[in-house]
């Protein structure tokens, strides 16, 4: 996986929850190292033959980015973000 470019932001996986909303659907939460960006991304979980792997870091566009607005959060994403970064290779699957 390539570095940050100027089109394109590396955040880490932060978080991993499953909707209140939708059965069957998983929440990947990724973040900067830094907590303040974070990347959501949903997934169904049609079936166990349904392989999507989640790797430890994406790059995103920044336009894709939220910002976090609680500083609970931002320490909470900010910890596990360097977490998974200090223990995974980018391209690992999680």
């Amino acid at each position: 996986m390539a570095s940050d470019s100027p089109e394109t932001v590396h955040v880490w996986l932060a978080e991993r929850t499953y909707s209140d909303d939708e059965q069957n659907v998983i929440i990947l939460t990724y973040a900067t190292l830094d907590g303040e960006r974070y990347y959501r991304k949903e997934r169904a979980l049609t079936s166990f033959t349904d392989v999507r792997d989640t790797t430890a870091a994406l790059e995103v566009s920044p336009a894709d980015l939220g910002r976090v607005d609680d500083a609970d959060l931002e320490a909470q994403y900010a910890r596990e973000a360097r977490r998974v970064a200090d223990a995974h290779d980018p391209d690992d699957i999680i």
